[in-house]
């Protein structure tokens, strides 16, 4: 015969690590667990701290908070081992950088640039270009442009929108325009009027 419990009869053992809370860290994961702009994570681990500073137990604070029991359970041991600082997300690993940052910086330079000061014969850049450009000038081996367009987004440079001024090449521009400007500013024959 087997015998299931509900799911309301789980209990679980005490924690080890216990919670004890000093007025200064209580105000601060206070403040956290009551900000609504704050990373929703953040919220969720103040919360779990403070309610097991007043003495509940994992499983019932992952009930309370609907969040896993192993959850409330790591971030109970990193706040009891580390403090406030061990609520915070650790450096994760990845793929190292595949291009250097003088790379990066000198393909956005380039970008700001208009491409006659390359020898180009562009109007304005694109990342395709950029990436063809950068690999012929040997900055990259290979570049795409997928990535230069996630380089360029980074500070928002947006090169194949670039507007360009269009320089008059009349003589009498500069009296032309005098006397346009001259009427938006109710200005005739240097006699003002109302």
């Amino acid at each position: 015969m087997i015998v299931t419990m509900p799911a309301e009869a789980v209990v679980s053992r005490p924690s080890p690590f216990v919670v004890e809370l000093s007025d200064a860290d209580r105000a601060v994961l206070e403040e956290r667990a009551r900000a609504y702009t704050a990373p929703f994570a953040d919220v969720v681990r103040a919360k779990i701290v403070l309610l097991a500073a007043a003495g509940m137990r994992n499983v019932s604070i992952a009930e309370r908070l609907d969040v896993d029991v192993d959850a409330v359970s790591r971030w109970r041991k990193r706040f009891c081992t580390e403090g406030i600082g061990g609520l915070a997300d650790r450096k994760r690993s990845g793929r190292p950088r595949s291009f250097p940052a003088e790379v990066v910086a000198e393909v956005k330079a380039m970008a700001c640039q208009p491409p006659e000061d390359r020898g180009v014969p562009l109007s304005r850049w694109s990342s395709v270009e950029l990436a063809g450009q950068a690999v012929a000038e040997g900055l990259a081996v290979a570049v795409s442009a997928s990535t230069v367009r996630r380089w360029l987004a980074e500070d928002a440079i947006k090169p194949w929108q670039h507007r360009s001024w269009i320089f008059p090449r009349d003589p009498d521009f500069a009296a032309k325009a005098a006397r346009v400007l001259d009427l938006y500013q109710r200005v005739f024959d240097a006699r003002t009027s109302t």
